[in-house]
C-alpha cells in the first residue's frame, strides 16, 4: 500500500523517535552497568582492604607482646616505636601502622568506681584528677567541676543529681529527647552527650581522655610519657603538682627509663609531696592498653581502623574496633 505523501513526515518523525527513546535506553542501561561494575570492584577492593588490616593487627597483636614489657617488666620508648608511623607494601597498595600508649590519657571511667552497671558510684580521686586536668587545659573552676559532676552523673546508678551535675530530668529536656547512660562510656566521643560538654570543650579535651572498659584510674606510664604530656602529671596531685614542675620531672627522667615507681616519687620535685597509696600505685613502668591506627590503601578503595588492646593479658588481645575515622 502507498503511503499518501502528505503522511511520509509523520511516519519517518516516528521512526527517529523511536531510534531516539532506543538510543536513550541503552545509555542509561551501559551507565547502569558500569556504575554496578565499578560499585562490585569498589566492594571487592574494600573488603580486601579490611581483610589485610586485620592481617595487620594480628601483627600488631603480637608485637605488643613484646613492648608490654612482659619479660623485662618495662615498657619504654626505646626502638622509636612510639606514634611512629610503620608503612608494610601490599600487592596493589601499603597499609600504616600506628601504636601509640592508649593508658596515658584520662579514663574518663575513672570518676566512678565499681564492678558492674547498677553499682558505680563517684570516686572523688579520680573527679579531682579530672577538675584538675581542665583547669590545666585553661578552663573554668566552675565550668570544669559542672562536666566533672555531669560525666559523674552519667555513670552512676542513681537518678538523682549531684550538685552541678545533671540526670534524665535535664536530658529529656533537650530537643531530641535521651536519657543518661548510667554506665560505663564505651567510647569518647559519648562525652559530647554529657551537659555541659559543648563541642569547643570537647575538642580541648579530646586528645587527653579516653574511655578505657575500667573504673581503674588511669595507669600513666611513667616511661612513656612526651614532655607535652606534663598535665598528665600535674593532675595526679592536684593543688600540689603545677606543670612546669611535671615537665622537669620529665626531663630528668633517665634515657633508659625509672626502673621503679619508688624512684620515681623520691625525686626532689616530688618528695615533699603527699599522694595517697592508690595515686601512688597509679603510676606504672608497663603499658597495659594500647592504641592501633590502621590506614590502608589498595584498589582505590581506603579502608581506617583504631583498634584498643589488652596488653596485659597474654597473648595480648583486642578489646575493641572501629572502622572509619577516630569519631
Amino acid at each position: 500500500m502507498k503511503v499518501p505523501y502528505s503522511e511520509r513526515g509523520g511516519a519517518l518523525l516516528t521512526v527517529l523517535l523511536l531510534v531516539a527513546v532506543m538510543s536513550a535506553l541503552s545509555v542509561a542501561a551501559l551507565e547502569r552497568l558500569r556504575l554496578s561494575t565499578r560499585l562490585a570492584a569498589n566492594g571487592a577492593a574494600a573488603d580486601q582492604a579490611r581483610a589485610y588490616a586485620l592481617g595487620a593487627e594480628s601483627m600488631a597483636l603480637d608485637r605488643i607482646g613484646v613492648l608490654s614489657g612482659r619479660d623485662t617488666g618495662m615498657t619504654t620508648l626505646a626502638g622509636g616505636w612510639h606514634g611512629r608511623p610503620l608503612a608494610l607494601p601490599l600487592p596493589g597498595g601499603i597499609v600504616t601502622a600506628t601504636l601509640t600508649d592508649g593508658g596515658n590519657c584520662f579514663n574518663l571511667n575513672s570518676v566512678a568506681e565499681g564492678l558492674i552497671a547498677g553499682d558505680y558510684a563517684p570516686r572523688e580521686v579520680g573527679i579531682r584528677q579530672f577538675v584538675a586536668l581542665m583547669q590545666s587545659l585553661g578552663m573554668d573552676g566552675a565550668e570544669a567541676r559542672r562536666v566533672a559532676a555531669s560525666l559523674v552523673d552519667w555513670i552512676d546508678a542513681d537518678s538523682a543529681p549531684n550538685p552541678d551535675g545533671a540526670e534524665d530530668d535535664y536530658y529529656m529536656q533537650a530537643a531530641t529527647p535521651y536519657r543518661a547512660a548510667n554506665t560505663l562510656l564505651g567510647d569518647v566521643s559519648e562525652l559530647r552527650a554529657v551537659a555541659g560538654v559543648t563541642p569547643e570543650i570537647y575538642r580541648l579535651l579530646r586528645p587527653w581522655v579516653c574511655a578505657l572498659p575500667t573504673t581503674d584510674l588511669s595507669p600513666i606510664n611513667i616511661n612513656t610519657l612526651s614532655m607535652d604530656q606534663a598535665p598528665l602529671v600535674a593532675m595526679l596531685i592536684p593543688d600540689q603538682l603545677d606543670i612546669p614542675r611535671a615537665r622537669q620531672i620529665l626531663a630528668e627522667r633517665p634515657a633508659t627509663g625509672w626502673s621503679s615507681t619508688v624512684d620515681f616519687w623520691k625525686l626532689p620535685a616530688l618528695e615533699a609531696l603527699t599522694p595517697d597509696m592508690e595515686v601512688q600505685g597509679q603510676t606504672q613502668l608497663r603499658t597495659r592498653w594500647f592504641n592501633l591506627a590502621l590506614d590502608v590503601e589498595i584498589g582505590g578503595a581506603q579502608v581506617s581502623e583504631t583498634a584498643l588492646i589488652d596488653g596485659g593479658l597474654t597473648p595480648a588481645r583486642l578489646v575493641s574496633r572501629k572502622w572509619g575515622g577516630d569519631e
